[in-house]
């Protein structure tokens, strides 16, 4: 589990995040949205600590992170997965090698059981003998598998997924929602996700959290949100007039359920 309390964070007198404060819990998806310039990615930065927050506090298993001696820090990072927006895979790499690069940085396990690990991990996100390939001879949706598969190949307690679905076509970005919801259900993962895709908020958000100018504005599920009445929600995810539309007929077919 992880707990924000009350961060406040400020670039060059501008207010970027001011007062936010949330749980997000294991074994579940936790979005945060918002439009662009709401405080999403340096709030998301403040968590995993690369960015310091001006106050307030972040806690992993109720221990304060910036509070933390250096050494222990370090094991809490050790235990974060990161999936880039762009998967951030090394071109000259192959794919084993792109997904090895955490152990031979931070395990000191045998080559035959990084490679049993690795071979394990590309086997659970369905890339299994895609080992020698490298980034260029494979498709965007598999660049991100490549990604999630290096994410977790440290056995993370935490798994942070910036715009996970950023570039991907509807269809793949639903087999990559797929995939992140059964690892953090499979393995206990909190799992936080900073995104815009309004699919993925309905479909794997079980824990939401809505920005606005810096501010928790919202927090609930994919089936509240429908019905939400908070005006800067509805105008972040019912922009058109069709989708409003939408949403006021599926709130009238629930009451009538």
């Amino acid at each position: 589990m992880i707990e924000i309390s009350h961060i406040h964070k400020v670039f060059n007198g501008v207010t970027v995040l001011n007062d936010v404060s949330a749980v997000f819990e294991s074994g579940k998806t936790n979005l945060i949205i918002g439009i662009s310039g709401s405080g999403k990615t340096v709030l998301m930065k403040c968590i995993v600590g690369l960015l310091q927050p001006d106050s307030g506090q972040v806690l992993f298993n109720k221990e304060s992170f910036h509070e933390m001696p250096p050494e222990r820090r370090k094991e809490v990072r050790r235990q974060i997965g990161m999936l880039f927006q762009g998967a951030a895979l090394f071109d000259s790499l192959t794919v084993e090698e792109n997904v090895m690069l955490p152990l031979n940085m931070f395990s000191h396990s045998s080559k035959k059981e990084k490679l049993e690990r690795v071979n394990f991990c590309l086997e659970r996100v369905n890339l299994a003998g895609a080992n020698h390939k490298f980034p260029g001879e494979i498709s965007g949706g598999m660049k991100k598998r490549v990604g999630i598969a290096r994410a977790i190949v440290l056995n993370p307690k935490y798994l942070f997924c910036d715009e996970p679905n950023s570039g991907l076509d509807p269809k793949t970005s639903l087999v990559i929602d797929e995939l992140i919801i059964e690892l953090t259900k499979e393995f206990n993962i909190t799992t936080i996700i900073n995104t815009h895709d309004m699919n993925s908020v309905m479909e794997i958000g079980e824990n939401i959290i809505f920005l606005h100018k810096g501010q928790k504005a919202w927090e609930g599920n994919s089936h509240q949100i429908i019905e939400s009445d908070n005006q800067e929600l509805n105008s972040f995810i019912f922009a058109g007039e069709f989708l409003r539309e939408a949403r006021d007929h599926l709130i009238s077919q629930r009451k009538k359920l």
